[in-house]
C-alpha cells in the first residue's frame, strides 16, 4: 500500500505493508532519528509529532498516519541551525548516550507547543512517556525550562522592562513585539 504524509514540510510517498508502523516507515527510508525502542508504545525513543501531537511511532499503524503531517527530528534544525530545544538540550548538558535524546526533544518540542510556559511538574508530567536509562532528568527538565525561555525571546515575548528581546526596543514604544522597535 502506499502512505502519503507531510513529513518535515514535504510531501512524501511511501511503500508500506499493512502490518508497518510508522516507526517501519519511517526507518525503511532513512529517517532513523525516531529510535526503535520496546516496539509497545512504552520508552518514547521513537516519539515524533503526529498532527501536532507527540506520538510514539512505534505504535502508530502506517496505515492510520496516511494523510498525516509528520515531524521527525530531522525536520527539526540542522548541524548549523539548531532549534531552541535543541540548542537548549546541548548546552544544559541534558544527554548521555544520546540513544532517547531525538524523543526526548521532539516530545519537548510539543509540549512547548502546547504549553509555552509550563512548571518544572508540568515539564515533568509531559515527558513521563519517555524513559532515559542515563541523564537521571534534571538536566533534561533545565532544558526543556531553558527551550521555553528561548523561545519565548524568539516570539518576541515582552521583557521585564517593557522591551522586547532582540529587537532592539527599549521600553514601551506599541512597537509590535518583534518588530525592531520605533
Amino acid at each position: 500500500m502506499q502512505v502519503e504524509l507531510e513529513l518535515n514540510g514535504d510531501t512524501e510517498r511511501f511503500e508500506a505493508a499493512k502490518t508497518d508502523s510508522l516507526l517501519d516507515v519511517l526507518r525503511k527510508n532513512g529517517y532513523t532519528g525516531a529510535k526503535r525502542g520496546c516496539d509497545t508504545g512504552a520508552c518514547g525513543f521513537c516519539t515524533v509529532i503526529v498532527d501536532g501531537k507527540a506520538r510514539n511511532s512505534c505504535v502508530v499503524p502506517a496505515s492510520k498516519a496516511d494523510g498525516s503531517t509528520v515531524e521527525t527530528i530531522e525536520g527539526l534544525g540542522s548541524q548549523s541551525d539548531l532549534h531552541p530545544v535543541q540548542e537548549a538540550f546541548v548546552d544544559n548538558t541534558a544527554l548521555q548516550c544520546g540513544f532517547c535524546i531525538p524523543g526526548m526533544i521532539m516530545r519537548s518540542t510539543a509540549l512547548l507547543g502546547e504549553d509555552p510556559d509550563p512548571t518544572r511538574d508540568e515539564i515533568r508530567e509531559g515527558l513521563s512517556e519517555n524513559l532515559c536509562r542515563c541523564t537521571g532528568y534534571e538536566k533534561i527538565l533545565d532544558a526543556v525550562e531553558d527551550a521555553a525561555d528561548r523561545m519565548a525571546d524568539e516570539s518576541g515575548a515582552v521583557a521585564a522592562d517593557g522591551g522586547h528581546p532582540g529587537s532592539g526596543c527599549d521600553g514601551p514604544c506599541g512597537c509590535e513585539p518583534g518588530g525592531g522597535g520605533t
